[in-house]
């Protein structure tokens, strides 16, 4: 039996060796282009990029999502996607902390708040383990171990269905959370891992109690696809194969959920690869924009390349600002300069 630390070890190489990106279905922003303003009346250098997300402060909308955890290889990225979070005053979520919870011995590859002591800290557990045994006590304990600000609950239907002996007892699940939600004393973020949270999912979640959602929608790494590299037989590979674009691209999330919830703490994920795609992002209502597998690339590279990494995507979402004629991100929200392209 594969057990939760090799599994951990087994979705880093995949997801940096493999071809596991979503294939034909994109995250929607390609359907979407800015204004380009030929006269900004502005200074790029006083273009200003600062934000807040659950009361905190933030030097630009960026999230390093969750991604990893529990194995020495997962301590290393997560404590240099820490330091840059700290530099650069980042939101960061680390990955799954059931190992954590499981083995208390992996809890210090994601101890990271002396790193990053400044940092918008998101604890994580997986959503189903409240139908195996988790409560509030176990969740807390993910939060104490961070010293989170906030606690990631993440929902992957699709990723449990494939992967070996997943966990996919999902009835009831509501219950649980809004239990949760009743005793957690930090606010919960839903979150998918990749195929999308819809605006009516995003209404019974808020109704039990979530404070925040991210709808890491379609369009990036594909969950499927890893579970698929993993399989132990033939029908599991086959449904990574077909399941490997299923989800709602990131864009359809942002507009559905944003028009029905219009005060919402929104975050932005899957498929971001750049920073015009994080501006796209904000600019259709995403309060915060997330990317998880241009950080660990660069951060499984060296600390140069993920400080280089930071710095492109700052000027990129600065650029967008300027040549689109917004002063601040609050500005680019309320603009109306990205159109649909017909």
């Amino acid at each position: 039996m594969v057990n939760t630390q090799t599994r951990k070890a087994d979705h880093l190489r995949i997801c940096l060796e493999e071809d596991v990106q979503f294939r034909n279905l994109t995250n929607g922003l390609d359907k979407y282009r800015f204004t380009h303003c030929c006269l900004p009346e502005l200074d790029l250098e006083s273009v200003d990029l600062s934000t807040s997300f659950l009361g905190k402060k933030l030097n630009a909308p960026l999230l390093i999502s969750s991604m990893t955890g529990g194995t020495e290889q997962a301590k290393q990225i997560n404590y240099r996607l820490a330091e840059v979070a700290q530099n650069h005053r980042l939101a960061m979520g680390v990955g799954s902390q059931r190992i954590a919870i499981e083995k208390p011995e992996t809890a210090y590859s994601f101890a990271i708040r002396d790193i990053a002591p400044d940092a918008l800290l998101f604890a994580n557990i997986g959503a189903i383990q409240l139908n195996y045994t988790y409560g509030a006590k176990q969740c807390l304990k993910a939060v104490e171990i961070l010293e989170a600000d906030a606690l990631i609950l993440h929902l992957n239907p699709l990723q449990e269905a494939i992967q070996p002996r997943g966990d996919i007892k999902f009835k009831g699940l509501l219950d649980k959370i809004n239990d949760l939600c009743n005793k957690l004393c930090v606010p919960v973020i839903a979150k998918e891992v990749g195929n999308g949270i819809s605006p009516s999912m995003a209404r019974k979640l808020i109704a039990a109690g979530v404070t925040a959602i991210d709808v890491a929608g379609a369009g990036g790494t594909s969950w499927a696809k890893v579970e698929g590299e993993r399989a132990e037989n033939i029908i599991q590979r086959r449904l990574g194969q077909t399941f490997a674009d299923w989800g709602i691209p990131t864009a359809e999330c942002i507009t559905g959920i944003r028009d029905v919830y219009p005060d919402l703490p929104l975050i932005a994920s899957g498929g971001l690869r750049n920073g015009l795609e994080v501006a796209k992002t904000i600019a259709l209502g995403a309060d915060l924009a997330g990317l998880a597998f241009p950080f660990l690339q660069a951060a499984s590279q060296s600390p140069e390349a993920l400080e280089e990494l930071v710095q492109l995507l700052l000027a990129e979402i600065r650029i967008v600002l300027f040549c689109t004629g917004n002063a601040n991100i609050r500005e680019l929200q309320q603009s109306q300069c990205l159109h649909k392209i017909k």
